[in-house]
């Protein structure tokens, strides 16, 4: 190859370098906490990238995370500008990402509820409050979901600290962390663990499609409602994408009224959100030691 054939080669070559830097960064990618089974996230969020770049006029990505820990830190890191977090979730990655704001919530979230379930080989009975129900919970096997779940863990182990004025390690015989909301509703049906806490939207979908064991399972107590999944997007897209993209995101959000993709969350549609609705969140975790 001769230097001038070369030098051609080298400037054709940056230049599709470049084109393809550039492409790469005009790409809004986005992320969710792994709550259910991955099959079904990958479905929902291809869904509603599909839907977001047609709205944005911008490519979209959806890219799966395997814990909640690896969504906050990929949101830490710019990996990803946008994510659907829930309530302690979304707290923990705006205190690491300065101008990081809630944008829209489900309309289920901004009264969400934790359901307590048991397995009917136990006998518990549905009960009041735990406190009415505390012969009958101490000593049996525990599971939350995942370690960083808002309604998989912290809201169940704020009350039961309430409630025992003790440490759940203190109250039940075993604790465990099933990992997501479906793992814990399976694990407690097959006897695998006594009781266990879990978002109340994956048991009333499951109910609903007909997944439930109802002879092996059953709600035995449901937590007063509290803030939980939302819509966060890092501070600073508009310098990436163009001033006033953040404002297009959350308009997108909030006009999803595709049936099926509304189904597959479940919502039944989106409000807007703001940081100051997860003080409650943010508060409870800095109560029992979760956050600094």
């Amino acid at each position: 190859m001769s230097n001038k054939t070369f030098r051609k080669w080298a400037a054709a070559s940056l230049l599709s370098l470049s084109a393809s830097t550039v492409a790469i960064a005009d790409t809004f990618v986005f992320t969710a906490i792994p709550d259910e089974d991955e099959t079904k996230l990958v479905e929902r969020f291809r869904g509603v990238a599909d839907y977001l770049s047609e709205q944005l006029g911008t490519e979209v990505r959806y890219i799966p995370v395997k814990s909640y820990a690896a969504a906050v830190s990929a949101f830490r890191n710019n990996q990803v500008q946008l994510a659907w977090f829930g309530g302690l979730s979304g707290v923990q990655a705006r205190r690491l990402v300065e101008g990081s704001e809630a944008l829209a919530q489900g309309v289920e979230d901004e009264a969400f509820q934790t359901y307590f379930i048991a397995n009917t080989n136990t006998g518990i009975e549905p009960g009041d409050s735990l406190q009415s129900m505390a012969d009958d919970l101490k000593d049996r096997t525990f599971t939350f979901g995942s370690k960083g779940s808002t309604s998989g863990r912290l809201m169940p182990e704020f009350h039961i600290r309430e409630a025992f004025e003790s440490a759940p390690e203190d109250v039940f015989s075993r604790v465990g962390f099933s990992g997501n909301h479906t793992r814990t509703l399976r694990l407690v049906e097959a006897g695998t663990y006594e009781v266990g806490a879990l978002n109340f939207q994956v048991w009333e979908k499951e109910l609903s499609d007909g997944n439930i064991d109802t002879d092996s399972v059953q709600v035995v107590w449901k937590t007063p409602p509290y803030p939980d999944y939302q819509w966060t997007i890092r501070g600073d897209v508009n310098e990436r994408f163009g001033d006033g993209f953040k404002e297009k995101v959350k308009q997108a959000l909030l006009n999803l009224d595709d049936p099926a993709l509304l189904e597959s969350f479940p919502r039944s549609g989106f409000i807007p959100a703001s940081n100051d609705d997860y003080e409650p969140i943010r508060k409870t975790a800095e109560s029992i030691g979760i956050l600094d």
